[in-house]
């Protein structure tokens, strides 16, 4: 047995160690020269960006039925003998109701939850389309994608995608909020060049019942994904620290939407928003929705590039309202708002000469112009009634933009029924540029000043 001693010498110092000393090893271990790689963790992607996601198909859905009764004048008109009133009809009960259901959707939201109220109003829209194909009457239009297009899709607004936006995201929530608000825009881009193709070769009973389909699978998709709140999932919301509980259900949730309304009329300030957007919706989605088509027909274009116009404005309203939401954290709204405005009326204006057969240069330049200013009216007068009305303001808002679908309601219908009396748009563009700049004169009278709403 192999073993080793030490002494101690006589000052205190130790000697090296006596006896047999260990043998070196003859086959030392060779380096590995390829040394395992640490695994690294990688983040999973978190659940919110999935809800935005789901949520965004839903929008984009709604979106693109909002523009196809611009589309259909003609060929029911061919079919059916009705003329653009009894169509534009349609298209009008369809925006009053998108703008009015919008605050109670958010109600309803609270009471039973966010997947219920999505997932059926897209069944409704659903329901709505295929029930469209088998019409013969103009009632039947109205019934049909007047009233049920109508409420279902008016589930899908800004007031949706405020309430996901609240409750997946505590970080990125004004670029989540902007995603979301652009989506319907990104619906027109999407759908409206594809859908006019399909009327012009295979007629208009195909496309309708295309986007049922398409409802009908975003429904699934709703029900499969699609959850309430984080909480439901054991998750917290994007760039929390803290875990939040999911709130009970608000019963009380319609009955102060009608008290915040019943305060904000007692206000200057409230008629003044409401007034202006009236009239901006008059201006954007109640006459180019419905009435730019056969607008742009009249002069000899054809429905494809109509619709490619019209999709290249909802691209431009997208960037638009980006720019927009960025100069109102810098500058007054109210500023903001009237140039908007302002820039709106010379577009209109300049129109009826900038019609003609062919796409030209100076009709893409109104595309641009027009479609930048198109939604940027929405960030600084959520801005102004959140300055206003305090904690109110987003109720406010949801008036507002009711407003808004009423003043969109009207003009689809009076702007179609100028055209049948008077067989030209041309009185109608210059209507509504003159209420471009009343628009432009109010923004300039609110009074950016908190408000008690009793």
């Amino acid at each position: 047995m192999a073993f080793s001693t030490t002494e101690q010498s006589k000052d205190g110092t130790t000697d090296q160690p006596t006896g047999p000393t260990p043998r070196p090893r003859l086959h030392q271990p060779r380096p590995r020269l390829h040394q395992p790689r640490p695994r690294l963790h990688r983040p999973r992607l978190h659940r919110a960006w999935l809800i935005a996601a789901v949520a965004g198909a839903a929008i984009v859905t709604a979106g693109a039925f909002t523009t196809v009764p611009g589309l259909l004048v003609t060929p029911l008109g061919e079919e059916f003998a009705w003329n653009r009133g009894q169509v534009a009809l349609a298209a009008s009960v369809n925006m009053v109701l998108f703008g009015l259901t919008a605050p109670f959707a958010a109600a309803l939201m609270d009471r039973v939850g966010v997947r219920r109220v999505v997932g059926g109003a897209l069944l409704l829209v659903a329901a709505g389309a295929v029930l469209t194909a088998f019409m013969t009457r103009p009632w039947q239009l109205v019934a049909y994608w007047g009233v049920l297009i109508g409420l279902g899709s008016g589930c899908l607004t800004m007031t949706f995608a405020a309430g996901i936006t609240a409750r997946w995201f505590d970080r990125r929530r004004g670029l989540v909020t902007g995603a979301l608000s652009s989506s319907s825009h990104l619906g027109q881009l999407l759908f409206l060049p594809l859908l006019a193709g399909s009327v012009e070769r295979h007629g208009w009973r195909p496309p309708v019942v295309t986007l049922a389909l398409v409802a009908l699978a975003v429904a699934a998709l709703v029900f499969l994904a699609l959850r309430d709140h984080p909480a439901d999932i054991g998750v917290k919301p994007y760039g929390a620290r803290e875990f939040t509980p999911a709130p009970p259900s608000s019963p009380g949730a319609a009955t102060r939407t009608l008290k915040v309304l019943a305060g904000a009329l007692r206000t200057r300030p409230f008629w003044l928003l409401a007034g202006m957007f009236v009239l901006c919706g008059a201006s954007t989605n109640g006459i180019m929705w419905s009435n730019w088509a056969p607008a742009a027909h009249d002069h000899g274009m054809r429905v494809t590039a109509a619709a490619s116009l019209l999709s290249l404005i909802g691209v431009f309203s997208a960037l638009g309202a980006l720019l927009s939401g960025w100069l109102t954290d810098r500058f007054d709204p109210r500023r903001l708002l009237t140039v908007c405005f302002a820039l709106r009326a010379l577009t209109l204006l300049a129109l009826p000469a900038l019609f003609s057969s062919a796409v030209t240069a100076p009709m893409l330049l109104f595309v641009f112009v027009y479609g930048l200013v198109d939604v940027a009216t929405v960030p600084p007068v959520i801005e102004l009634c959140r300055r206003v009305y305090g904690t109110d303001g987003p109720i406010v808002f949801g008036w507002a933009n009711a407003a808004h679908q009423l003043g969109a309601g009207a003009s689809a219908f009076l702007g179609a029924t100028a055209r049948d009396v008077f067989g030209t748009y041309d009185v109608v563009w210059v209507a509504l540029s003159a209420g471009c700049l009343v628009a432009a004169l109010l923004a300039t009278a609110v009074r950016a000043t908190l408000v008690k709403v009793e």
